[in-house]
């Protein structure tokens, strides 16, 4: 049998068992023992791209990185074709979690993808893993991504710099533990997709892990804003200082996980944030709080906001003395 002549051939019925056995238990959440069998499976078949393509999904799960990039080089020197394989997103994603830059550029690259600064496309076993570089810089727009998938999930705003990392634009609810500019880790897969009344949908990626923390908390804050352009001021005054505010009445909706996961409207597209975000529950609440007209506009709010200790309580005051007789803030506490 030539193990490097490409010649394709039905793995044995052990290999088959050994994998879907590990496949259930990686869905218990059983990665140990998953381990134990998918590696068997890759001894009794190494020359089989799939049998390391595995091993690497399943230190993706587990976040082993360094175990992640070595499995999936090992299952990008066994494929046969040259542009397109998943193999190669897997590879991405572990290479951006290491901050290998060169291995990054040439798996988004191998994968079909123009990247900028890339060199040309070399084989797997080219030269430059793990040299110095220079972080790829993609800008691929908006997209949503997942918060905590697993747990209390939040589905947040924010702008892709690449392929496998996102800035969170939305200012999350303390729940999440994620803060407004940090930068997560997300897979290659939407799960759901946001839809606007313009037309674009923006797909919905599932949190990783945190890939860069931001160094500003958020704060909590309840307002008495008069109308609807007195709300919109304070986040224009916070953004202008480089910051966020974001009404959480009005911009966060509950959704089941079921809806979240699906297609489902969102605001009109015109704004930096394209609120709403979401909050997952299990039950079936509906969407609930949306921008209001003007007729229904309830002048208590609770907003948060993204800005540093010795900024935000006087960009609240800042706030009230441009309009006083419609404007008054309490209760500010930092949450995240």
């Amino acid at each position: 049998m030539r193990i490097f002549g490409k010649v394709r051939h039905r793995p044995s019925a052990s290999w088959r068992q050994a994998t879907d056995r590990a496949f259930t238990l990686i869905g218990d959440g059983r990665y140990e023992d998953a381990g134990a069998l998918l590696t068997r499976a890759a001894d009794l078949e190494p020359w089989l791209a799939e049998s390391w393509f595995n091993l690497a999904l399943l230190h993706k799960f587990r976040h082993d990185w360094e175990q992640a990039r070595a499995a999936g080089l090992r299952a990008v020197a066994l494929l046969d074709r040259d542009a397109g394989a998943p193999d190669w997103w897997n590879v991405g994603i572990a290479a951006t979690a290491l901050q290998d830059w060169p291995l990054a550029r040439r798996a988004w690259q191998a994968y079909g993808l123009k990247v900028p600064g890339a060199p040309a496309r070399t084989g797997a076993g080219g030269a430059g893993l793990g040299a110095a570089g220079e972080p790829v810089d993609m800008d691929l727009g908006s997209a949503a991504v997942r918060l905590s998938p697993e747990g209390e999930a939040e589905v947040v705003w924010g702008r892709r710099l690449d392929p496998a990392r996102m800035e969170v634009l939305s200012i999350p609810l303390p729940s999440s533990g994620r803060r407004w500019g940090e930068v997560v880790l997300h897979d290659g897969a939407a799960n759901g997709e946001r839809v606007t009344s313009a037309g674009p949908a923006y797909p919905v990626f599932d949190e990783i892990e945190l890939w860069a923390p931001s160094p500003v908390p958020t704060w909590v804050v309840l307002l008495e804003a008069a109308t609807e352009a007195d709300r919109d001021d304070l986040e224009r005054l916070a953004s202008d200082a480089g910051f966020a505010a974001e009404d959480w009445s009005s911009s966060v909706r509950l959704l089941c996980r079921t809806c979240s996961e699906g297609s489902m409207p969102s605001a009109e597209g015109e704004g930096e944030h394209l609120d709403p975000h979401d909050h997952s529950e299990p039950g079936h609440p509906g969407p609930l709080g949306h921008r209001t007209a003007g007729e229904l506009w309830s002048p208590e709010r609770e907003c948060g906001i993204a800005a540093p200790p010795g900024l935000v309580r006087g960009l609240l005051d800042s706030w009230v003395a441009d309009r006083p007789d419609g404007r008054e803030w309490r209760d500010l506490e930092e949450v995240c």
